[in-house]
C-alpha cells in the first residue's frame, strides 16, 4: 500500500497499522506525535489504527536539549 510520510512516498504491506509504520521507520521508543490526514492519532491507538492507501501522515519526534 502506498502512503505519504512527511511528504515522501512510503510503501507498507496492506493492513499495516501506525505501529507497523513506526517499526518500519525504526522510530520505536521515541516520543512521537503522529497526524494522519489532518487528525492526531492518539498514542494509545497506534497498534489498532490501520492505515489506508493514500493516507498522508506527518511524524514529529521530540528532541531533548537545553
Amino acid at each position: 500500500m502506498d502512503i505519504t510520510v512527511n511528504g515522501r512516498p512510503q510503501v507498507l504491506p496492506d493492513g499495516s497499522s501506525v505501529l507497523d509504520l513506526i517499526r518500519a521507520l525504526k522510530l520505536e521508543g521515541r516520543r512521537l506525535a503522529i497526524e494522519r490526514n489532518g487528525e492526531i492519532v492518539p498514542r494509545s491507538t497506534f497498534a489498532e489504527s490501520r492505515l489506508n492507501p493514500a493516507d498522508r501522515l506527518e511524524i514529529v519526534h521530540a528532541i531533548g536539549g537545553g
